[in-house]
C-alpha cells in the first residue's frame, strides 16, 4: 500500500480554483518553453519517499475539508538560492475529487495512511462535484456533506 501526503492548500477557496491555478502555470510553463510538469514545493523531504512515489497521492485541504488529490508521481530535493534544503513534489495535473472529509488548519504537511484517506467520488456522488462551490461549503458546514 502507497503512503499519501496531506496538506492545505492555502490561497484556493475551491477545487476549481485550485484547477485554475494549475492550468495557469502549466500555460506559462509552455509559453517560457519549459517542461509543462505541475510541482508543489515544500521544506521538508518526505524521508518515506519511496512509499510516496509508489502510487501515493497528495490530499489538498480547502476551507477545512479535504475535497480533492493529485497523484503524486516524483520527489525532487534541492538547496535554494538561500541554502535551504526543499523539494518539488512533482504532480499529475489531474486533480482527483474525494469524499469531503473534515480537517483542522496544521503546519506543512503531514502523511496520511491509505486508511484514513477519504474515497474519491464515484459516478454516483458527480452531482456533488458539478454543484457551485459556494453551495458545497454550506452545506459541508451544515454536516450534511
Amino acid at each position: 500500500m502507497s503512503l499519501n501526503l496531506i496538506k492545505l492548500c492555502v490561497g484556493c477557496d475551491s477545487v476549481e480554483d485550485l484547477e485554475e491555478w494549475i492550468a495557469f502555470r502549466l500555460d506559462e510553463r509552455r509559453r517560457a518553453g519549459e517542461p509543462a510538469e505541475h510541482w508543489h514545493t515544500t521544506r521538508m523531504v518526505p524521508t518515506r519517499g519511496g512509499e510516496i512515489i509508489d502510487g501515493g497521492s497528495l490530499y489538498w485541504v480547502i476551507k477545512g475539508n479535504v475535497q480533492c488529490r493529485q497523484l503524486i508521481t516524483e520527489i525532487r530535493p534541492f538547496t535554494d538560492g538561500e541554502g535551504i534544503g526543499r523539494c518539488h513534489l512533482v504532480l499529475d495535473p489531474e486533480v482527483v475529487r474525494t469524499d469531503w472529509q473534515p480537517r483542522r488548519a496544521f503546519q506543512g504537511w503531514r502523511y496520511l495512511k491509505p486508511s484514513d484517506a477519504p474515497a474519491d467520488l464515484g459516478k454516483g456522488k458527480a452531482a456533488l462535484a458539478e454543484m457551485p462551490p459556494k453551495l458545497r461549503l454550506e452545506l459541508a458546514e451544515l454536516g450534511l456533506l
